[in-house]
């Protein structure tokens, strides 16, 4: 760990590889070790953690500690986060096809938002995150390849810190298996695509929050309602649940 590095890792260097691209966040001047620094005559090949302890930034000669991480193709997850990037590119994909073979002339439909992936992260081998649609926005879980799945529309409780929610199996030919739990639907109340993202990123954030647990477990309840509901077409999602649950993990955000 390089003394008074705060610029990412909390420090640790030893989780940035030679092959970091790092930018200062003072002036967001990068530095990328492929072309080292004419400026302090430092060699093409230099890994930002081997500069000299006095090297600055050649933009505005902020020290090495106010330097972040901007991409780093060399780290452990970098993998990870590139098929992540894959199966969320190809999730937003179908449901953009969607909108616009079947959804864009659908009255429920709101104009003022387009399909977007928010917040997704790596979650129990898989992927989990929010897509918003002109007509839902829902957690959605994109399976590991050795994830039991269950046939289209069949129904899984997922636990999560804050509590139990109802998923929904599915597929789309690009984005493959996927889980899917309403959070809204139809999105009248958003009127704007920004307002519908942070929504989604509230989301995502109380949901991992564990004092957002009901005092019951709620599996029963959701089970209940949903089989009085008649089972999707699998090119939708699920229905929207009530209003007290969405104050749940929105925080009353989004109506």
């Amino acid at each position: 760990m390089t003394p008074g590095f705060e610029g990412s890792y909390l420090g640790a260097t030893d989780k940035i590889s030679p092959l970091a691209i790092m930018e200062c966040k003072i002036c967001w001047t990068p530095y990328d070790p492929a072309e080292g620094d004419d400026t302090r005559q430092v060699m093409p090949g230099t890994a930002f953690v081997d500069l000299p302890e006095d090297w600055s930034c050649p933009g505005c000669s902020a020290p090495k500690a106010q330097f972040l991480v901007r991409e780093d193709p060399g780290a452990a997850s970098a993998p990870v986060l590139a098929e992540m990037e894959r199966r969320t590119q190809a999730l937003v994909a179908d449901f953009t096809e969607v909108f616009n073979g079947k959804m864009r002339d659908v009255p429920m439909v709101n104009h003022a938002l387009h399909v977007q992936a928010v917040e997704f992260q790596p979650y129990e081998g898989g992927f989990l995150g929010v897509l918003v649609a002109p007509w839902f926005m829902n957690l959605v879980f994109l399976p590991p390849a050795d994830y039991p799945l269950l046939p289209a529309t069949g129904k899984e409780v997922l636990v999560f810190p804050s509590g139990e929610y109802e998923f929904i199996h599915n597929a789309r030919e690009m984005t493959g298996p996927y889980l899917a739990c309403s959070l809204f639907s139809p999105m009248g109340d958003f009127t704007s695509q920004l307002q519908a993202v942070d929504v989604a990123r509230a989301v995502m954030a109380e949901l991992f929050r564990p004092e957002n647990r009901a005092e019951t477990d709620r599996a029963a309840d959701i089970r209940a309602r949903r089989e009085a509901e008649l089972a999707p077409p699998v090119d939708s999602l699920p229905a929207a649940e009530g209003p007290s649950r969405r104050r749940l993990i929105t925080g009353g955000l989004g109506g």
